[in-house]
């Protein structure tokens, strides 16, 4: 198994050829949600020419397979002190905690994301929220650091706008991720997430000194994943320059070239 790798392939064969058994302290995993997203696109604010081909969906019968199958590895994966979280929709939140239950991981908290927008609709209720799932997999071993004094389990946190910037559908923001990754991994720890997409839990692992290790289906993503990467390399080190003596700093692009 190597650190901060991406592999782009399927995750399930991924974590059964490349993770040995208990060797993960945190799972943070943001699957596809079964609703047909291709269609969303200019509800949700994306242009067409910013959105990366090759998102892949999975049909809605198909849904608790597809959950069960990943979990089963994210179990066997994990340390007993590791725990996972799984953000999902509504639409097949049924298959999600059954695949849950069935893997035998605990659930601890189901944690409601508040974002700002949501659909318009004419006769049900605005959407406008996910679900986190913080599941574990001992409920009397599990890491917890308690960043703040009273945490909530309802989170108000934008999505990010990125005008003119390619991304893997919708983008989560840093700042969810990096609650996450805080409240549950300690500095030095290793961090899975399955469905990498964006690069965004590899990006915040770099930023809070954490190890990756990661899987993405969609080889098209690698670009972006990698500048993603690379600009949270340029500016934790910028940052560590600031805290040293005075010195000459690369700028970004010198930076991502070299």
């Amino acid at each position: 198994m190597k650190i901060n790798t991406i592999y782009y392939e399927d995750c399930i064969e991924g974590m059964r050829n490349r993770i040995g058994e208990g060797s993960i302290d945190l799972i943070i995993a943001d699957p596809p949600f079964g609703i047909d997203f291709h269609k969303m696109g200019n509800q949700y604010n994306r242009k067409a020419e910013y959105v990366v081909r090759g998102y892949n969906e999975i049909a809605s019968e198909d849904y608790y397979e597809f959950m069960w199958q990943w979990l089963k590895e994210a179990h066997r994966v994990l340390k007993e002190t590791g725990s996972c979280y799984i953000i999902s929709g509504w639409t097949n939140l049924k298959d999600v905690l059954n695949a849950i239950d069935d893997v035998n991981l605990h659930i601890i908290n189901h944690i409601i994301w508040k974002y700002q927008f949501g659909v318009f609709t004419k006769r049900k209720f605005v959407t406008s929220h996910y679900h986190i799932l913080f599941t574990v997999k001992h409920p009397k071993k599990y890491y917890f650091n308690k960043i703040e004094h009273y945490p909530e389990d309802v989170w108000v946190i934008k999505r990010p706008y990125r005008p003119g910037k390619e991304k893997n559908s919708t983008k989560l923001p840093e700042a969810l991720v990096e609650k996450l990754i805080l409240y549950s991994s300690r500095e030095g720890d290793l961090v899975l997430d399955p469905f990498m997409g964006n690069g965004t839990t590899a990006v915040v692992c770099v930023k809070t000194h954490r190890y990756y290790i990661g899987f993405e289906i969609n080889p098209d993503c690698q670009r972006i994943i990698d500048q993603e990467i690379q600009e949270a390399k340029y500016i934790t080190q910028t940052q560590k320059t600031s805290k040293e003596e005075p010195k000459t700093q690369k700028s970004i692009t010198q930076f991502l070239k070299s």
